[in-house]
């Protein structure tokens, strides 16, 4: 690096085509990974990692809007499979990456106000407003964590999904019993489905009878990047003291955003170590779901221990 324009450099190296790796961007920039990474944060607020993913994004929707294909789009942006593109994709913008049309945004929420500009710049917006880091922190990991128990699931047979393993286990009252790895993880996908549609005005969703761990996993997919995308919209305009005068409760109740957010993060908290234990009963790893140890991933960074 010259000292010319170090962030310039850095960035450079983070977004060069031939640097998929923490390895290859800071090797690009004659660093090592540790020092690399920890400079770029510092300046950035934002690891290579994370930088990388979210402006390769951006550039897949400007892409998109362009008219090209999800299939074109997804291995230019470095991933091994439109499966997993899309995902990503939607996790992020609250959209799958087939509904993009002219009128869609490409920006993604940024603590640095470092943007892909086409065809093959930056655009650095200087008073852009970002949601709080540890309430996205908070959002994501749990949307992450509760898909990745309903991926496990998906390991058990039909009976094991269904079997009861804590008789009479009650969350909350107007829920009824959660007493099996089927009943937590539906009312865990279920609570994000019925605040969307009180806040979204729509009308109650409906309970699947008897769903698999694949239904779970595809109510999931729908529901997460649209929560995600409410939660930033209500910050993105100040809304957390708005109150939603929620029509499905009978009589109607009025509720707090903030606390709405709040109440989801809970419980979807408790939920989520409850069938971790179930599914640790049925054989499954399933691991801690430790946001330290999320976060680290999340960036690209080298595993490490919690404190002790």
């Amino acid at each position: 690096m010259t000292g010319r324009d170090r962030l310039r450099e850095l960035l450079d190296a983070v977004l060069d085509e031939d640097n998929r790796t923490l390895t290859d961007m800071a090797d690009d920039a004659y660093a090592s990974p540790f020092h690399f990474s920890r400079v770029l944060t510092r300046d950035a607020g934002e690891s290579p990692v994370a930088m990388r993913r979210r402006v390769m994004l951006e550039r897949a929707a400007w892409q998109l809007r362009q008219g090209s294909s999800v299939t074109d789009v997804a291995w230019a942006a470095g991933y091994e499979s439109v499966e997993g593109f899309s995902r990503a994709f939607s996790r992020a913008y609250g959209r799958a990456p087939s509904t993009v049309d002219a009128t869609s945004g490409h920006w993604l929420p940024a603590p640095n106000g470092i943007h892909f500009h086409p065809p093959t710049s930056l655009w650095v917006h200087s008073t852009e407003r970002v949601m709080d880091p540890l309430t996205e922190q908070l959002v994501a990991h749990d949307l992450d964590d509760a898909r990745h128990l309903v991926e496990v699931a998906k390991g058990l047979t039909a009976e094991e999904l269904r079997a009861v393993r804590l008789p009479g286990l009650v969350v909350l009252p107007w829920d009824g019993p959660e007493e099996s790895v089927q009943a937590v993880l539906e009312h865990l996908v279920f609570t994000l489905e019925v605040w969307l549609a009180s806040i979204e005005g729509r009308d109650t969703p409906g309970h699947d009878d008897d769903p698999d761990a694949a239904r779970l996993l595809e109510r999931h997919d729908a529901v997460a990047p649209r929560w995600l995308a409410t939660v930033r919209d209500i910050d993105r305009r100040g809304g957390w003291d708005d109150r939603l005068v929620d029509a499905l409760c009978e009589p109607p109740e009025s509720f707090v955003l903030s606390s709405v957010v709040a109440h989801v993060l809970t419980f979807s908290a408790h939920r989520r170590q409850l069938v971790r234990h179930l599914l640790r009963t049925a054989g499954q790893d399933v691991g801690t779901g430790d946001p330290i140890e999320w976060l680290r991933a999340r960036r690209g960074e080298t595993p490490g221990g919690t404190p002790c």
